[in-house]
């Protein structure tokens, strides 16, 4: 769902090379997105739309660039930027499942949580039933 990155590419390539034809692409791709981005995201209350978008958007750059920093064997940078875009992703899906209220970010619902836990951080409980609700490799 990385198609922010290829609408900001589209973006730049258009101003760079000064060929309008690169915006006629961007459009396209933001609309492919937008239509996408509706499956999943089916509470537009407020800034809920924007906010799932930016999550997957820094989710992904933050994944990007931990790859390329491990390509160049920084590896404690490369772990903490992918530890980072995973919680960015799990908050994705708890906010789309309805697992956190929007209202108090730290009130979480569901038995599925110890909302008594205190020496986990939201991410980790999020993260945990994340972890156990989807799962990418099953059909």
């Amino acid at each position: 769902m990385n198609l922010v990155s290829i609408e900001e590419h589209f973006f730049f390539t258009a101003e760079k090379t000064k060929k309008r034809k690169y915006f006629d692409l961007l459009k396209e791709v933001r609309e492919m997105r937008k239509s996408l981005l509706k499956k999943i995201v089916k509470n537009q209350e407020g800034e809920i739309w924007c906010i799932s978008k930016h999550l997957l958007a820094s989710s992904m750059r933050l994944m990007e660039v931990g790859t390329k920093l491990l390509k160049e064997d920084r590896k404690d940078e490369a772990y903490d930027l992918f530890d980072n875009s995973y919680k960015l992703y799990t908050l994705f899906w708890a906010l789309n499942l309805k697992l956190i209220d929007v209202g108090e970010i730290k009130e979480l619902h569901g038995s599925a949580l110890n909302k008594t836990d205190k020496n986990k951080s939201i991410f980790q409980k999020i993260g945990n039933i994340i972890d156990k609700t989807l799962d990418c490799c099953k059909e």
